[in-house]
């Protein structure tokens, strides 16, 4: 697991005797004050610059036909190193919305509830894109919002979009001037957005040193909660649970990672929607059956690994560690302060997303959690 404050990103603090001198007046403003002051900037640079210019210098477009196979589809997906890809409806020259790993988790849903293995692996040869609506209607679930932007709306409506719909990526369209069709440009994501915050406001980003929790940032174990379940409202799992039950969880409350805890409730993994799909690449329908600590064993060697952090690591430390490596979530554990106060080390506090830091960056209030809550997908 990786830390959120490494060594490397603590302040220093002088030892230095002081007697006998006198302190000049500080001029700065509280910290408090100088948090707020860093936000405003950062909500200003964001109003004032457009979604083009998070484009990075040479990218490309994976784009999915809808008349296309969903096998053929998650291959493609899976070659090019993508977890999602815009829908193009060919028929009517139209965008036709996203393809995500969510959409997947509903499928497997859908057969391993209603399908034998052989029926499944049969039909999913010739299981459209275009019908995965229909999928999630049987399982009741709410179909993903048709989401758009043009490429020169500025970041922070495109924040706004993202965070108002919990969408983890926003598509950017424009229209080609010669047939007036629409052409999908780009995709702009969450986690991008932050990274390209963290680049261009590092002397705002540096004055961000409230903590997380008192922030509000992120979902946090309640303190009442029902004897039945002691990590109310997150949803968690242990070795031992099926991987099914875990897709069970992904596709009913739509998030794409489940906290792994032993009988501590230490934190001892993470299992995302993308641990699933690396089953079903070869056809595995039937691994839905295995334990968690046996998937994990199949995991990629890619796994970046799960980055923990405590309630007291700053806002500004995050953005920090965003701006260094790729995050999508943070699991938040008891730390020292904790401890001091009758908590186990590394005992599940709560679950941190990039949805949770967008929404307070922006200024968006947070809203109640959803019973069972875990990481947005």
């Amino acid at each position: 697991m990786t830390s959120l404050s490494p060594q490397s990103l603590k302040r220093n603090v002088s030892t230095r005797s002081t007697t006998g001198r006198r302190r000049a007046p500080s001029h700065l403003p509280p910290v408090t004050d100088a948090h707020h002051l860093a936000l405003n900037s950062i909500r200003a640079f964001l109003k004032g610059r457009i979604c083009y210019d998070a484009f990075p210098i040479s990218f490309r477009v994976i784009i999915l036909d809808t008349k296309l196979s969903v096998k053929k589809a998650l291959h493609c997906m899976l070659l090019n190193s993508v977890v999602s890809a815009p829908l193009w409806n060919s028929e009517k020259s139209e965008f036709a919305g996203m393809l995500t790993v969510l959409d997947i988790i509903h499928l497997i849903q859908h057969y391993y509830r209603t399908a034998s293995y052989d029926y499944a692996a049969a039909d999913v040869e010739t299981f459209r894109l275009e019908s995965l609506r229909e999928i999630e209607k049987s399982l009741g679930v709410d179909p993903p919002p048709l989401l758009r932007k043009h490429p020169s709306s500025s970041l922070y409506e495109a924040a706004q979009v993202l965070v108002q719909t919990h969408a983890r990526r926003l598509p950017l369209l424009d229209y080609d001037s010669e047939t007036g069709h629409e052409v999908i440009v780009s995709t702009l994501t969450q986690y991008r957005l932050l990274k390209f915050i963290s680049i261009n406001c590092s002397k705002e980003i540096q004055q961000l040193h409230l903590p997380l929790r008192k922030l509000k940032i992120g979902t946090y174990v309640s303190p009442d909660n029902p004897p039945d379940n002691p990590f109310y409202p997150i949803a968690t799992a242990s070795l031992n649970t099926t991987v099914f039950d875990v897709v069970h969880k992904f596709s009913e409350l739509s998030i794409s990672a489940v906290p792994i805890i032993d009988e501590n409730g230490i934190v001892v993994n993470l299992y995302e929607t993308v641990d699933v799909i690396t089953l079903v690449r070869s056809g595995s329908y039937q691994s839905l059956d295995l334990t968690i600590s046996e998937a994990l064993n199949q995991r990629s060697p890619d796994f970046p690994g799960v980055v923990i952090c405590t309630a007291y690591d700053s806002l500004g430390t995050l953005l920090q560690l965003i701006k260094k490596r790729r995050v999508h979530r943070l699991v938040v554990v008891e730390g020292e302060e904790e401890e001091k106060k009758g908590g186990k080390k590394g005992r599940l506090l709560g679950i941190i997303t990039l949805s949770d830091v967008l929404r307070y960056v922006i200024g968006v209030p947070a809203e109640p959690p959803a019973p069972e809550a875990s990481s947005s997908s």
